[in-house]
C-alpha cells in the first residue's frame, strides 16, 4: 500500500516484483552514470579552453562512443528480456481465477470451484468504517492463498479495463473478446490494493482491486463458507 508523498515503488510482495525493483535500480544507476558523464563533459566545454580540438576527430574516440552505447543497451536489454519471459511463464498453477471487468466494477470467478463467484464493488465514502481507505475498499475482497502459483484469466464485458496491483508487479489489460492471463504468487499474507489502470469511462477511478492473501488453511475455510 502506498503512503502519502511516496516517491518510490511499493514494497515488493512477489518474486516478479522483486526482480522488477532490481531491474529498475540497475537501469537507474546506468542512467545516473551517463547523466553524470554528460554533465561533466558539458561543464568542461563551458569552463576550459578547447586547446586540443583535433581530439574530436580521432578514430579512437569515435570507436569508443559507438561501441560503448551498444554495450550499455545490451546491459539493459538482457535483464529486461529475462524478466519479460519470467512474467509470461506459467507452470502448473494451483488455482485459476477469472476476472471480468465491467462498468464499473470487477467480478471474480474461481473456476476450480463449481459455484464460487461474486462481484466486487467499491464501498462509497459515506459507508466507510474507521481505518478503511477511501476509493480503495471493496465490499467483496478476492481471497487467495499465499505461497502458491495462481493464474488470473482477465477479460472485459464492455470496454477496455486494466487489472493492476502494483505491489505484486501485475498490470494486465482486460479486453472485450480476448482472454489475457497472468500469474501471481505472494510471499507474505496481507491486503494488496490496486485500481483499474485504463481510462474506461466516467467512473474509471472507482474500480478498486483488493486482494487478501492468506495461508492455505484460511483460504479453504473461506471457500467452504462461500459455497
Amino acid at each position: 500500500m502506498a503512503y502519502p508523498v511516496q516517491l518510490g515503488f511499493q514494497d515488493a510482495t512477489s518474486p516478479i516484483m522483486e526482480e522488477l525493483l532490481h531491474f529498475h535500480d540497475h537501469t537507474l544507476m546506468i542512467v545516473f552514470l551517463i547523466s553524470s558523464l554528460v554533465l561533466y563533459v558539458i561543464s568542461l566545454m563551458l569552463t576550459t579552453k578547447l586547446t586540443h580540438t583535433s581530439t574530436m576527430d580521432a578514430q579512437e574516440v569515435e570507436t569508443i562512443w559507438t561501441i560503448l552505447p551498444a554495450i550499455i543497451l545490451i546491459m539493459i536489454a538482457l535483464p529486461s528480456l529475462r524478466i519479460l519471459y519470467m512474467m509470461d511463464e506459467i507452470n502448473n498453477p494451483s488455482l485459476t481465477v477469472k476476472t471480468m471487468g465491467h462498468q464499473w466494477y470487477w467480478s471474480y470467478e474461481y473456476t476450480d470451484y463449481e459455484d464460487l463467484s461474486f462481484d466486487s464493488y467499491m464501498i462509497p465514502t459515506s459507508e466507510l468504517k474507521p481505518g478503511e481507505l477511501r476509493l480503495l475498499e471493496v465490499d467483496n475482497r478476492a481471497v487467495l492463498p499465499m505461497e502458491m502459483t495462481i493464474r488470473m484469466l482477465i477479460s472485459s464485458e464492455d470496454v477496455l479495463h486494466s487489472w493492476a496491483v502494483p505491489s505484486l508487479g501485475l498490470k494486465t489489460d482486460a479486453i472485450p473478446g480476448r482472454l489475457n492471463q497472468t500469474t501471481l504468487m505472494s510471499t507474505r499474507p496481507g491486503l494488496f490494493y490496486g485500481q483499474c489502470s485504463e481510462i474506461c469511462g466516467s467512473y474509471h477511478s472507482f474500480m478498486p482491486i483488493v486482494l487478501e492473501l492468506v495461508p492455505l488453511e484460511y483460504f479453504e475455510k473461506w471457500s467452504a463458507s462461500m459455497l
